[in-house]
């Protein structure tokens, strides 16, 4: 019995380094996004400058939200 809550923990270690991975992973993709946004003078999209670099913003700021919240979990 031994054996298997050590097998248990060894899964959940590599659960939750792969969800840290992911994690990580989604704050870049939405940091890097919104920097596109920002500062790419040619996207495939037309938005007028004010709501561009207000999309970014909330883009970084949600980037940030999730990687406050991926901390307090761990």
């Amino acid at each position: 019995m031994h054996r298997h809550d050590t097998n248990q923990r060894i899964q959940k270690s590599l659960k939750g380094r792969f969800l840290l991975f992911i994690g990580i992973l989604f704050f870049l993709a939405y940091l890097i996004l919104g920097l596109l946004i920002i500062f790419a003078k040619k996207i495939p999209f037309n938005l007028p400058d004010n709501y561009r670099i207000f999309l970014g913003i909330i883009l970084i700021v949600y980037a940030f939200l999730r990687f406050i919240r991926l901390l307090q979990k761990k």
